[in-house]
C-alpha cells in the first residue's frame, strides 16, 4: 500500500533549478506584500470618497498607480520565471524517462502498451510540469496572500477574524476528503486514457488487417467501449471536483454572513470603525480568489499525483541486462563464438504481469529479485516459466556460416537473441573469441554484431540517415560504398532527391526489397564481425529475392554469420545446419550430410519441396 508520495521524487529535478525559482519567490514575495496595502488603500479611498475630499482621493490614487506597477512588475517576474523552470523540470524528467526506457531489456516492450508509454511520455510529464508550475505559481502566492491578509485582518480586529475563523478546520477535513477521492478518480482515468491510447496505436498500426478483414464495426464498436470506460472515469473526477466546489463555495458563503453579523456587533461596540471594516471586508473580498484558488490545486495535485504515481513507477522498473562494473571494451575479434552449457527461460508472465508490473527473468541461482525461491526454468512442467534452451552448447568458428533450422519455438531465434545479450542465460556462458560476453560493454558488443530482420524497420529520416543509422556523424561516401555492396544505389539515385530521399514513417515510401536493401546496407557500414540474418528473403518477390540474395552473399564473406532460416532453399550453401528442437540441437551438418541421414532434416525438406 502505497504511504508516500511520489512527489517527494520530483525533488532532485528542482535542485538544479533553484535559482529560477528563488528569483521568482523573490518576486512573489514583493508581489504578496501588496495585498494588505491593497485592503488598506480601499477603505482610505473609501475614507476620503464620503468626506468629498478629491485632492486626498487624487493622492490615493497616484499612490494606487505606483503600487499596481510595481506589483505588475513582481508579477510578471514570478510568472516567467516559474514557467521556465517548471518546463525545464518537466524536460528533465521527459529525458530521464525515455533515456530509462532505451535500457530496459527487450522483453519489456514486447508486453508493454506503446500507447501507454507515449501518454507517459507526453501528458503525465506536462501534467507534472503543470503540478511544478501551480505550485510555486499559484499556491504559494496565494498562501502567502492568505497569511499577509489575515495578518492584517488581526491587526484591524482579532475577535472578529477570529469568528470568521470558525469554519476554516471544517473547510480544511472537507477539502483534504474531496482530495483523496480525486486522487483515486485521477488514477482510474489516467489509466483508461492510456488503454484508450494504446489502442489507437494498435488499430492505426494494423489498418490494413482491418480493412482487409472487414473488421471496421468490430473496431468501432470497440473502441467506443474504451472511450465510454474512459469517460466514466472521468466524469466521476468531475462529479467530486463538481460537489467540492458547491461545499467549500456554501461554507464560504456561510462565513461571509457570519462575518457581517459580527462586524455590526463590534461596530456597535466600538472597537470598529466604519472606514476600518471596509479596509477588513475589502480583506474578506481578497482572500476569496486565494481560497477558491488553492482548493482547486488541491484537487488538481491530487489529480497530478496519479501522472507522478505511473512515471516514477516506470523509473522504478530495473534493466534486467546490465553491464557489470569495471565492464571492458572487446576489442575487434575475429568471430569465433561459443555457447556453454546455455540454460534459458522466461518467466511464466514475462515481462509484465496483469497490472503492468515488470517480472524479473529468473536469475542463475534461479531465484527472484528479492531472494524469493522460484520454480526451476527448466521445470518441465513449465511452473518458474517456459524451457527454451536447454543445456546447449556450440562452438561456430571465425567465417563459418551456421544456418538454424526447426519447427516454430525450438529456439532458433532465442539462441540468436542470446548472442548481443538482447536476454541473458540463467545457466552457462556465451564467449566471443574467448570473452565472456557479459565480461564486456554492451556498446563494443552489439556493434561488432549486425542484425539483418525478417522485417525490416526504418525511421523517419532520409535514406543516407537510415543506412547510417545509430551513428552521429558519418561521411557520405561511405554510406554510397555501403549502398553499392547492399544493391541499393541504383534504386536510391533515381529518386530526385537520391540519399537525401525522405522515408516516411515505417518506410512505407518503399518496396519490400528496398527496405531490406537498405538494411543490408545498414549492416554493411557497421562492418560487423558477426552477422544474424533472419530469414531477410522471406517476404520478397522473385526479383528482389534474387538483388537482395545477392547482397547478402557480399555481405557475408569473410565473417561468422547465424541464418535463422523457415524456406530450406535459402541454408544450402551453410557450412553447417543445426536442426532445433525444444532447445536442444538434435541434428548438426551439411545440406547434403543430412538429407543423407534421412532423418528430421530431411523430413523438413521433402515436406517443403513436395508442395
Amino acid at each position: 500500500m502505497k504511504t508516500r508520495s511520489t512527489y517527494w521524487q520530483i525533488l532532485p529535478y528542482l535542485r538544479p533549478q533553484k535559482q529560477t525559482i528563488g528569483k521568482a519567490l523573490a518576486c512573489t514575495v514583493v508581489f504578496t506584500i501588496f495585498w494588505p496595502i491593497i485592503a488598506w488603500l480601499v477603505g482610505e479611498t473609501a475614507k476620503f470618497i464620503g468626506k468629498g475630499d478629491l485632492k486626498g482621493f487624487a493622492q490615493i490614487a497616484a499612490l494606487s498607480a505606483v503600487i499596481f506597477l510595481i506589483r505588475g512588475t513582481a508579477q510578471y517576474g514570478q510568472d516567467t520565471l516559474m514557467a521556465k523552470a517548471a518546463l525545464t523540470i518537466a524536460l528533465e524528467i521527459r529525458k530521464k524517462v525515455y533515456a530509462h526506457l532505451q535500457k530496459l531489456n527487450i522483453g519489456y516492450f514486447e508486453t508493454a502498451k506503446t500507447g501507454d508509454l507515449s501518454y507517459r511520455l507526453t501528458e503525465d510529464i506536462d501534467r507534472i510540469g503543470e503540478v511544478v508550475n501551480k505550485f510555486f505559481h499559484q499556491f504559494i502566492p496565494c498562501v502567502l496572500q492568505l497569511i499577509a491578509v489575515l495578518g492584517y485582518m488581526i491587526y484591524l480586529n482579532w475577535q472578529l477574524t477570529l469568528g470568521a475563523l470558525i469554519i476554516a478546520p471544517l473547510m480544511a477535513i472537507l477539502i483534504g476528503w474531496f482530495g483523496e477521492r480525486l486522487l483515486s478518480y485521477s488514477r482510474q482515468s489516467q489509466n483508461r486514457i492510456s488503454d484508450l491510447s494504446a489502442l489507437l496505436t494498435e488499430v492505426f498500426s494494423g489498418i490494413r488487417l482491418i480493412k482487409a478483414f472487414v473488421a471496421e464495426d468490430y473496431e468501432i464498436a470497440r473502441f467506443g467501449e474504451e472511450a465510454e470506460q474512459n469517460r466514466r472515469a472521468k466524469y466521476l473526477s468531475e462529479r467530486v471536483k463538481a460537489l467540492q466546489f458547491v461545499v467549500v463555495g456554501f461554507l464560504e458563503a456561510m462565513s461571509v454572513i457570519l462575518l457581517f453579523f459580527l462586524g455590526g456587533w463590534q461596530i456597535a461596540r466600538g472597537n470598529l470603525t466604519g472606514t476600518q471594516f471596509i479596509s477588513y471586508i475589502a480583506g474578506v473580498a481578497l482572500l476569496i480568489d486565494p481560497i477558491a484558488i488553492t482548493t482547486a490545486n488541491y484537487g488538481d495535485f491530487k489529480q497530478g499525483e496519479a501522472s507522478s504515481d505511473r512515471i516514477f513507477e516506470l523509473l522504478a522498473i530495473q534493466p534486467t541486462v546490465v553491464e557489470k562494473p569495471g565492464a571492458i571494451e572487446l576489442p575487434r575479434v575475429t568471430g569465433k563464438v561459443e555457447y556453454r552449457n546455455i540454460n534459458f527461460a522466461y518467466p511464466s508472465q514475462h515481462p509484465l504481469d496483469k497490472h503492468g508490473k515488470q517480472l524479473q527473468p529468473l536469475d542463475k541461482g534461479g531465484q527472484g529479485k528479492h531472494g524469493k525461491q522460484l520454480q526451476s526454468p527448466l521445470d518441465k512442467g513449465g511452473q518458474g516459466g517456459v524451457p527454451i534452451l536447454q543445456n546447449m552448447s556450440l562452438l561456430v568458428l571465425p567465417g563459418e556460416m551456421i544456418a538454424l533450422v526447426g519447427a516454430s519455438g525450438a529456439g532458433k531465434t532465442t539462441l540468436v537473441n542470446l548472442l548481443p545479450r538482447f536476454y541473458d542465460p540463467q545457466a552457462g556462458q556465451i564467449l566471443i573469441d574467448g570473452i565472456d560476453i557479459q565480461d564486456v560493454t554492451l556498446n563494443t558488443l552489439r556493434r561488432q554484431i549486425g542484425i539483418v530482420p525478417q522485417e525490416t524497420i526504418l525511421f523517419s529520416g532520409t535514406i543516407a540517415q537510415n543506412i547510417a543509422f545509430g551513428q552521429s556523424y558519418y561521411e557520405l561516401k561511405d554510406v554510397e560504398k555501403a549502398a553499392q555492396i547492399a544493391n541499393a544505389h541504383q534504386f536510391i539515385t533515381e529518386f530526385p532527391d537520391g540519399y537525401q530521399t525522405w522515408v516516411g514513417e515505417r518506410g512505407v515510401n518503399l518496396s519490400g526489397g528496398q527496405k531490406q536493401r537498405i538494411a543490408i546496407a545498414r549492416a554493411v557500414l557497421l562492418a560487423p564481425r558477426i552477422l544474424i540474418l533472419d530469414e531477410a528473403t522471406s517476404a520478397l518477390d522473385s526479383e528482389s529475392e534474387g538483388l537482395v540474395q545477392e547482397a547478402l552473399e557480399r555481405l557475408m564473406r569473410d565473417r561468422t554469420v547465424f541464418i535463422i532460416a523457415h524456406r530450406l532453399a535459402t541454408v544450402r550453401r551453410a557450412d553447417r545446419i543445426l536442426v532445433l528442437e525444444k532447445g536442444r540441437i538434435v541434428e548438426s551438418g551439411t545440406h547434403e550430410e543430412l538429407l543423407e541421414k534421412g532423418d528430421r532434416y530431411a523430413g523438413y525438406y521433402a515436406q517443403q519441396f513436395s508442395q
